[in-house]
Order: structure tokens, then sequence, then C-alpha cells
């Protein structure tokens, strides 16, 4: 019978800070920006990488992906189509990724063919809040189906990133959602946060995300 030691005043938060720091010098010293991107199920998060992809790529960037999730390869699959570089991570009963689960997924990418590389975090409003993975910047990915709340109910996650897409407005009016509430709630929580709204289905609001992004890459590396 195997023993089992553990120490109970290992902060695990902080051991997943220090990884995420090794985790981001890691990916500078290759020259990439980190992109993570959280959000609900069904919020839009792999599509706004599908969306994004090509827009960057016509622009000379070379783009890679890691794709988290509970269980399963769709989003994946659906990544792969984009011919770029990607890794599936699957964090079984875990309802985030850690950058520990990051650090392993680095070593299966080409990252001397990288220059922007999207993590898409697991399914979730709250839970990866408090697990950096080493990402230059955070962006949350809330739908108008999620309600005109979603934001104020999940404020955490807000203060966290620095960019919020609020997608499917196309929505807004058949699902009763006041979109400038959300806009307005963002700006009450997390003033600094800049929103983007958007109709990921047609692309509409994808341009503007990418110039956001894009200026905040020049700041940080």
């Amino acid at each position: 019978m195997h023993e089992v030691k553990i120490d109970v005043n290992t902060d695990i938060l902080e051991v997943n800070r220090r990884e995420a720091e090794e985790n981001r010098k890691h990916l500078e010293s290759h020259g990439i920006f980190a992109v993570d991107i959280l959000g609900a199920i069904g919020s839009g998060k792999t599509m706004l990488i599908e969306r994004s992809t090509p827009l960057l790529v016509s622009q000379g960037f070379r783009v890679g992906a890691i794709a988290g999730d509970v269980y399963g390869e769709d989003d994946f699959q659906r990544l792969k189509k984009l011919g770029i570089p990607v890794v599936n991570l699957n964090t079984g009963k875990e309802c985030h990724l850690d950058a520990h689960l990051v650090h392993h997924a680095l070593h299966e990418l080409p990252l001397d063919k990288i220059d922007i590389l999207f993590v898409e975090n697991v399914g979730n409003m709250i839970c990866p809040t408090d697990f950096p993975l080493g990402s230059h910047v955070r962006v949350v990915v809330v739908s108008v189906t999620e309600g005109d709340d979603v934001i104020r109910k999940h404020p955490m996650i807000f203060r966290e990133c620095q960019i919020c897409v609020i997608n499917k407005i196309d929505l807004a009016e058949a699902v009763e959602v006041n979109v400038e509430r959300m806009v307005e709630d963002l700006k009450i929580i997390s003033p600094e946060t800049i929103p983007v709204l958007t109709n990921l289905k047609e692309g509409e609001g994808v341009g503007k995300f990418i110039e956001n992004l894009l200026e905040i890459r020049e700041k940080v590396l």
C-alpha cells in the first residue's frame, strides 16, 4: 500500500501563480503573445478564435491554440480545421485549466512558429478566475442570452480581464436584454476593461476585438 503525504500548508494558488510566471517567461522567450479566453459554455469562445485567426493570419501573424475542456475534443477539432498548431487539454473533474496543465501543453506546440497563442479555458464563469495561466491578456466572452445581469453577478472574473466580448448582440431584442446596461455594469465593476460588442456568427465586431488585442500586445511585448 502506497503512503501519500500531503503538506496542508501548501498554498495551491501560490504554486499556480509561480508556474504561471514561468509559463509567461517561457512564452516571452519565444516572442509569443498569449491570450486566455474565458466564459460560460456556449458564449462564443471557440468562435471568437475561429473568426479572429484568419484576420490575424492575413496581417502576417502565426497563430496557435490550446483547447481546454472537461472532456472530449469538439473544440479541438474545430480549431484544428483552421490549419494552426493546436493542443487539446481535458481537465477531467476540474472546472478550469491551471498553469501546470498549460506548461505541459506548451511543450507540445511548435513555439518557434507561433506569434499569438489563444488559450481557450473551460466553460465556467467562476473557477478559472483564481488560476492565471501565464497569458498576457485575459478576455471574457459573455452572450446576451445569459441575461443582462450576467456581468454584475460575476464581478470577479471581469475585474481580472482586460477585454470583455459581449456576443450575440443580434439576439438582444429577442431575449429582451439591454446591451447598454451590460456595458454600464462593466464600467462600474471594472472601468479599465474594454467592452467589445459582437455578433460572431456574422463576424461583426471581430475587427474591433483584434484592434484592441494588438494594442495590448504592443504594450506588453
